[in-house]
């Protein structure tokens, strides 16, 4: 059995806003553990602090105050040349609004990160046509986004998550402009990539998605209520 290692580990994280004068606490000393195949979902209402925790968690923000360890390394010992690559190369992501652009096919848009990953242009199309294959895209890789459903666009950008082997996929409401039906298919999708090894954090406001995940974390107030 493949040991469950801490991957990310946020200890007492703090972050505070300023709207002019007034400081706005988004987070206000929260911890977590984020482990190899963990399949958590954070929830919370909106202004809960859900959003900053996993763009801290992520490294598209720092904390205010509060460590946090990349598989045991302070983050805050990166440069931001560093913490570039690590977003490119250690995490994946999938939006709500897909974030695909809008010139390139399926193929292009999933093997990009591996262009600013420096792979060269044949082992690039190969992972990305492997990717697409496993989230049954194989015949819709020379579309673009304009020529797909909005299922189709979500499997495109999941494929593009995963394209790096990332530590850790980052899902941000996955589902949110998704009908009932292709929702329930993306997030059969999810649970595949957690059976197969996979760590998944998702941001959702959804209880139906949630129950997806093997841990719920939720956050009120900048702070964690339930885990």
């Amino acid at each position: 059995m493949k040991k469950h290692t801490v991957i990310c580990r946020a200890i007492n994280i703090c972050k505070t806003y300023w709207r002019g004068k007034v400081a706005v606490e988004a987070l206000r000393g929260v911890n977590i553990d984020i482990k190899n195949n963990d399949y958590t979902s954070i929830m919370g209402p909106s202004g809960s602090g859900k959003s900053t925790l996993v763009h801290i968690l992520s490294c598209l923000d720092t904390p205010t105050s509060g460590e946090y360890y990349l598989e045991d390394k302070l983050i805050s010992t990166y440069t931001d040349l560093e913490l570039a690559k690590i977003r490119n190369e250690f995490f994946g992501f999938v939006f709500q609004s897909f974030s695909l652009l809008p010139r390139l096919t399926a193929l292009d848009n999933v093997a990009l990160p591996l262009m600013y990953s420096g792979v060269n242009k044949q082992a690039r199309v190969n992972r990305a046509k492997d990717i697409l294959a496993k989230t049954g895209l194989s015949d819709r890789m020379h579309h673009r986004p304009n020529e797909m459903s909005g299922g189709e666009c979500q499997r495109v950008a999941i494929a593009r998550a995963l394209i790096n082997n990332p530590k850790v996929i980052f899902a941000d409401e996955p589902t949110g402009n998704l009908d009932s039906r292709t929702g329930t298919e993306i997030m059969e999708l999810f649970d595949q990539l957690v059976e197969e090894g996979n760590t998944v954090v998702m941001v959702t406001h959804d209880s139906n998605v949630a129950a997806h995940a093997r841990k719920i974390v939720k956050l009120k107030d900048g702070l964690i209520e339930h885990d």
